[in-house]
């Protein structure tokens, strides 16, 4: 009853006159005046909530809301960074979605979603009027987790009256994300769409897979966004679960022996390594390299979008990291036509440092970084936007 109560003074963000300045967030459901942003990438929440003690917004960092004497709760934030960002709202403690807003799935749980725009000159993830591919639901049985699974498909435009077979870009979600992500927040069949109308990138089939595979048996909670960074030290007698006991055997072994016999068999494909790319985010982009620098004859196009090399521990030496995969630069290079690291600048210097170190052994690669932008999916955007030009050419 408490939830049910809680979840009716949420909607009270939804009432409410905004300002000619501060204008509603594009997520917000039909009708709905907050929470607004202003021109300056501030953003105004409303809550109403006349007897509840303490009510927050957290966005990024935890706003606490002040109480008028007509019960609304009211706040408004510092300058947000811009692009997409999921909040949540908690009320004497308990942490709900807003109903004003579409919800989006993240950090293990639908999430309330707030956009800060970017500007009127990047429309790049923007609808236009450009012909558009197809975003479409596909289920298929993994022999491999014993369990229906199911991914997210773009087709190109002209593909459900044409013949031609198109190379596949199999792109990947973050911790605590799904499938869902890569097309609901990230827009990558907005962005394809406008970079193939723009004659900037190849016609291309975009698979969305669920990076979160575990076979029968195994504890699937090690994939969970509920069991965090770090694990139990050594000795502990609690369960070690969390990014500390990933590994991403099970989703490699999975995509190689499922996923795309699959996408082989029924959409039309061009088959072989040429034509197959993988890329991913944060913990996708771990993924990634997971399964590609151990499968190089599987994959010609590899992407890391705020992901991590595969590297467990230590210096990278060319010679020894990822079993030995960068020893013979000559090699690496012949079979690898991409290799792209992507980050946002105020990510830190890691990547960087990686692409600088990959170089100096010889190792062709392209280091990307967004301006401006930390771990979220305006940087991913970008990263995506300035790597789909580069396959297949």
């Amino acid at each position: 009853m408490r939830i049910l109560t809680l979840a009716l003074l949420v909607l009270g963000l939804c009432r409410g006159q905004g300002t000619d300045e501060c204008r509603p967030s594009a997520l917000n459901i039909p009708g709905a005046q907050y929470p607004c942003v202003y021109p300056d990438h501030r953003a105004t929440f409303r809550v109403v909530a006349p007897d509840a003690q303490k009510v927050q917004v957290k966005v990024g960092q935890a706003f606490d809301l002040v109480k008028g004497q007509d019960g609304v709760w009211t706040v408004t934030t510092t300058p947000l960074v811009v692009g997409f960002h999921y909040y949540s709202v908690v009320v004497d403690g308990v942490t709900v979605a807003d109903p004003s807003t579409r919800t989006f799935f993240g950090s293990g749980w639908d999430n309330s979603g707030i956009e800060i725009p970017e500007g009127p000159d990047a429309d790049y993830y923007l609808p236009k009027d450009v012909p558009h591919g197809q975003v479409s639901q596909r289920w298929y049985y993994s022999k491999v987790t014993g369990k229906w699974r199911r991914c997210y498909v773009y087709t190109p435009p002209d593909y459900e009256t044409g013949k031609t077979r198109y190379p596949v870009l199999y792109l990947l979600h973050g911790w605590g994300e799904n499938e869902q992500g890569w097309h609901t927040q990230g827009h990558a069949d907005l962005i394809l769409d406008n970079l193939i109308a723009e004659k900037k990138a190849k016609p291309m089939i975009i698979v969305m897979d669920n990076l979160n595979a575990a076979k029968p048996g195994e504890d699937a909670r090690i994939f969970s966004a509920r069991w965090l960074w770090p694990a139990p030290a050594p000795g502990s007698s609690a369960p070690r679960f969390g990014l500390a006991n990933f590994t991403g055997a099970t989703f490699t072994e999975m995509m190689l022996a499922d996923l795309i016999p699959m996408i082989e068999k029924t959409y039309r494909v061009l088959p072989g390594r040429e034509h197959r790319a993988m890329a991913g985010l944060s913990m996708g982009g771990m993924q990634t390299f997971l399964t590609t620098l151990a499968n190089l004859d599987k994959f010609t196009y590899i992407g890391g979008f705020s992901g991590s090399t595969g590297g467990r521990g230590g210096p990278f030496d060319a010679k020894t990291s990822n079993n030995g995969v960068f020893a013979d630069a000559e090699a690496f290079n012949k079979k690898v036509k991409v290799l792209f690291l992507g980050i946002g600048s105020m990510e830190g210097p890691n990547t960087r440092n990686f692409s600088e170190a990959l170089t100096k052994a010889g190792i062709h690669n392209i280091y990307f970084e967004s301006p401006g932008t930390a771990h979220e999916w305006l940087t991913w955007r970008r990263c995506l936007y300035d790597f789909a030009p580069r396959l297949w050419r």
